[in-house]
């Protein structure tokens, strides 16, 4: 069975670009994660100074049902994140370390990231950021699925949108997608590395 991440890097950077920078890290009894920095000159046309991080290595492996007895080496959900900021206004390259602690959740906790989810690093994801965790988004917009050869699921690119504490809780109570339509609702600029938390009352 053909090795998942070449193809799964060559799509990121059809889409992306050439990347500039990555990181390994590797955690105890996981693989490897790598996190490629994508320039502002890489990102779309009209977007601006835009970074782009993606995980590259979350994807090897299947996400498993927490709850199954026996993980399959085969089939479940696959994915990698990424999340797109605006360079310049923080050190927002400290996130490669949160970012690979994210990607390796599925590894260590057993868990299956998908939209709507929540993820929390349990401290700032840069230097001084306003966030914490992170919204899972839809995929399909940024990078295209990566279709693999049956029986594997195809590879999802999952953009991550920073939340706040405050918005993160308060997505707890009303829902990802309550969350996003007053994100819409008040002009919030996601990508801007260090927003305020958009209003909740």
């Amino acid at each position: 069975m053909a090795d998942v991440l070449p193809l799964v890097e060559a799509r990121l950077h059809s889409a992306l670009g050439e990347p500039d920078a990555r990181a390994a890290v590797t955690f105890l009894g996981t693989d490897r994660i790598e996190v490629l920095r994508f320039p502002a000159a890489a990102a779309a046309a009209g977007e601006g100074d835009v970074v782009r991080y993606a995980t590259l290595g979350m994807s090897a492996q299947p996400m498993a049902d927490p709850t199954a007895a026996l993980a399959d080496p085969v089939k479940g959900p696959r994915a990698e994140l990424v999340l797109s900021v605006r360079s310049g206004a923080a050190d927002t390259d400290k996130v490669l370390r949160p970012l690979a602690v994210l990607a390796a959740s599925p590894q260590v906790e057993g868990v299956i990231v998908a939209p709507g989810a929540s993820l929390d690093v349990g401290e700032p994801l840069w230097p001084g950021a306003p966030f914490t965790s992170v919204l899972v988004a839809e995929p399909g917009g940024l990078v295209e699925d990566l279709e693999l050869d049956a029986p594997l699921d195809p590879v999802r690119f999952l953009p991550l949108l920073p939340m706040t504490p405050n918005e993160a809780a308060w997505k707890r109570v009303h829902g990802a997608p309550a969350l996003q339509e007053r994100w819409l609702n008040h002009g919030t600029d996601l990508r801007d590395p260090s927003r305020r938390s958009v209003p909740l009352d």
